[in-house]
């Protein structure tokens, strides 16, 4: 029998810390970053994405249509659920904790106490929908004017 292997899991590799490419994501705040570690997000197969949320940095109201798992690798990860954002909700995992978040679960990031990286696993495609999209979208233009109103499944729709 021969074994198929997922996109990008056909040979070992190893990925250090120093490798990591993190980059702008259009439907986060500017001061959170994305980096794909493993597989590709849009695409159907496992994959595996990193987010760093500097200091203060917070992610409103949003969910996912994939279920998915959070690994704390550095920082406080302050995580909320509901469809508004309230920071007296939020819950905060150190470095190590692993949070299992359902698909289609609201829910809201804080990097309330500094920086923070997750690792996140899941199956893709991936997706993100924020509760209040006119927000975002106005936050992608005044991060980048190319982003505009129709712009959001572009760009914000594949996380």
């Amino acid at each position: 029998m021969v074994r198929v292997h997922q996109p990008g899991e056909d040979v070992f590799k190893a990925i250090l810390p120093e490798d990591i490419d993190w980059k702008p994501f259009p439907a986060f705040p500017p001061s959170v970053h994305l980096a794909v570690v493993v597989g590709q997000p849009s695409e159907p197969g496992p994959d595996v994405t990193r987010v760093k949320a500097s200091s203060g940095a917070k992610l409103m109201p949003h969910k996912h249509p994939e279920d998915r798992i959070y690994t704390v690798m550095s920082g406080v990860f302050y995580i909320g659920r509901g469809e508004h954002f309230d920071g007296d909700k939020v819950q905060a995992y150190p470095p190590g904790s692993v949070v299992v978040l359902p698909g289609d679960t609201w829910h809201f990031h804080w990097a309330k106490s500094g920086e923070y990286v997750t690792q996140i696993t899941a199956i893709g495609p991936l997706g993100m929908e924020y509760k209040e999209p006119k927000t975002i979208r106005e936050t992608q233009r005044s991060r980048n004017p190319e982003c505009d109103a129709n712009s959001r499944d572009r760009h914000g729709g594949t996380l």
